[in-house]
């Protein structure tokens, strides 16, 4: 994806280290979403979707992810990207808490506290949020 310069996202830095990132794109840039039961969509023109969140050890707890989520909404409204989706994480099967090597797709708090709102729910283990993104309004250029 890099060498296509199909890959977007947002890195967190301290001072010159990579602390943390999120990845998003175009959803139909990840045809594996569509072959997931749990993520099946027939409305996913103009859906783009978060699909990967790495924080470092030393910086998990301090609100990083979050930053990281807002900053790439905000670039994909600036794009014009109407709907942005997640694919947050839940619990185990028996309903322990994911630990962090295995919530990588964001947990489900994260995308709520940012506004997305659960659109469907196949399997209560993958969940699918979504967040409409409201239209920039043109300014008017005044002469």
């Amino acid at each position: 994806m890099v060498q296509s310069g199909k890959a977007h996202g947002v890195l967190a830095f301290a001072q010159e280290e990579a602390v943390g990132w999120c990845s998003f794109g175009p959803r139909s840039d990840f045809p594996v979403l569509q072959q997931s039961k749990a993520y099946k969509r027939n409305d996913i023109e103009n859906v783009w979707s978060v699909t990967c969140f790495f924080i470092h050890r030393k910086w998990r707890g301090k609100g990083l992810s979050g930053a990281l989520l807002k900053a790439a909404i905000d670039i994909m409204r600036k794009r014009g990207v109407e709907v942005v989706e997640g694919y947050p994480a839940t619990t185990t099967k028996d309903g322990r808490k994911l630990g962090a090597s295995m919530a990588w797709t964001g947990p489900l708090k994260l995308f709520e506290e940012q506004g997305f709102r659960t659109e469907q729910v196949v399997n209560p283990l993958r969940p699918l949020v979504r967040l409409k993104l409201e239209k920039r309004k043109q300014l008017k250029k005044q002469r």
